[in-house]
């Protein structure tokens, strides 16, 4: 027999579903038509400039150069009004993005950005300012020079996304904690960053992993940016709350007020005579009976609010990273080889040098499993083949991790510092394998009364 409350929910989708179910449809429509919009239109009506970059054999601030770089380049935000996203499907939470990408071809290594074809020339300038003595040249997408089925009978391929350990409010180490240290950084002038800003930089290992690479094998490293506020994504809100929680803020007291509304009135009274009556009846009453011990009073002291070094360099760090602009990020590595010219170890190139931007007492990345092809169970081959090639469209497509989906729990919230300590251009190219680029001569202008005809 049918019990009584389940009996009258039928009985009342049985009389109203015409009246429920619009709802229901509208919310699958409603996801199926803004996902089509977006990335079947309009992101297919976006025109994509990759820029390929070579730097000069030294660079003095190889760390604090990229992040004014990112700095500016956080001036390609956008967001979508109304007709944005329900007429043209401008996508939400940053609808503009580019991408740093270290590339090695068989042991030839390159360094590209990819954005927007009508930032183009406004990145090329950026750069020119920034770096001096670079080359910046357009240069076609290299994902394109290579079979665009794989994996398939000749290449196989091994990848991951990359996702924060924990909350975007902690930030990773970045290359201010390399040059002087976690518990002295707050402590220490400029000065000394800037003398060990070339000493300490663990890009020179990656470089020379990427140099490496034999014929057939390709690496191609990703970290997509797209500028976003605390309004697009309110992370700064949930940081702050991290603080006051380390800092053990309590809450305000809440001031009542004639506007106030009646419920809650009421419902504050109560409480506040429920707590009294506790306060008197076991504080009062039985502690006439049984007073408390010396541990006993001990225990109910109050925690202390003395924060200790350990937290205070965590509330620091938090602070410092919500107090700069902000992007949402997405890592992605892929290596891509012959399978008569597989090394295993040339797998783990990204993952070995993003262990470096790990502190326990603040943030990590991480290699996610839900993407990552590697499958224990359940039709293993066939859906490692079907991963391996998501993991490759995502990637020549630039696509989130999520994909159509645009941001998820894992989605991951890098500021200017942060991107600049993972892309950076190599301090002393000069002194590294023959693979990693840079400009040999430094260019200058004629001088003067040369003809020029």
């Amino acid at each position: 027999m049918i019990p009584e409350p389940l009996f009258i929910i039928l009985l009342f989708l049985k009389t109203w579903w015409w009246l429920i179910l619009p709802f229901f449809l509208y919310v699958i429509c409603e996801g199926l038509y803004l996902s089509w919009l977006r990335w079947e239109v309009w992101y297919k009506e976006q025109k994509w400039a990759v820029l390929e970059i070579i730097p000069p054999a030294e660079i003095e601030k190889p760390f604090r150069a990229m992040e004014y770089v990112c700095a500016s380049l956080w001036a390609i935000y956008g967001s979508a009004d109304w007709k944005g996203k329900w007429c043209e499907g401008v996508l939400p939470y940053g609808p503009y993005w580019f991408s740093f990408e270290i590339v090695s071809l068989e042991g030839e290594i390159h360094f590209y950005l990819r954005l927007p074809q009508g930032h183009r020339q406004y990145a090329e300038t950026l750069i020119h300012t920034h770096y001096p003595e670079a080359e910046v040249l357009e240069a076609e997408d290299y994902t394109q020079k290579i079979p665009q089925d794989i994996p398939n009978n000749t290449y196989d391929l091994k990848g991951e996304d990359y996702v924060f350990l924990k909350d975007n409010s902690y930030p990773i180490k970045t290359y201010k904690f390399f040059e002087v240290g976690a518990y002295k950084f707050f402590e220490t002038g400029a000065g000394e960053q800037e003398e060990a800003e070339k000493k300490v930089d663990p890009l020179p290992l990656l470089m020379e992993g990427l140099d490496r690479l034999k014929k057939g094998e390709q690496f191609w490293f990703q970290l997509v940016a797209a500028p976003i506020t605390n309004k697009d994504i309110p992370w700064q809100n949930e940081a702050q709350k991290i603080v006051d929680v380390l800092a053990k803020r309590t809450e305000p007291i809440k001031k009542t007020s004639i506007l106030q509304d009646p419920l809650d009135v009421i419902k504050e009274f109560i409480i506040l005579v429920r707590e009294t009556a506790k306060t008197i009846i076991y504080d009062v009453i039985l502690g006439l009976f049984f007073p408390p011990s010396l541990e006993e009073k001990a225990a109910e002291k109050k925690p202390s609010s003395v924060i200790t070094p350990g937290e205070d360099i965590v509330i620091k760090a938090i602070e410092e990273k919500i107090a700069k602009p902000a992007f949402r990020s997405y890592l992605r590595a892929l290596y891509i080889f012959k399978k008569d010219a597989y090394n295993p170890a040339n797998a783990a190139l990204v993952k070995n040098y993003l262990a470096n931007f790990r502190a326990e007492n603040l943030n990590a990345l991480v290699s996610w499993s839900k993407t990552k092809p590697s499958i224990e169970y359940f039709f293993k081959e066939r859906r490692i083949y079907l991963r391996k090639k998501l993991l490759f469209e995502k990637y020549v497509k630039r696509f989130p991790p999520l994909y159509p989906q645009i941001i998820g729990k894992e989605t991951i919230i890098l500021n200017i510092e942060e991107l600049a300590t993972i892309f950076h251009f190599p301090a002393l190219a000069g002194f590294l394998p023959p693979g990693v680029p840079r400009v040999s001569a430094k260019k200058g202008a004629p001088p003067p009364g040369i003809p020029m005809e």
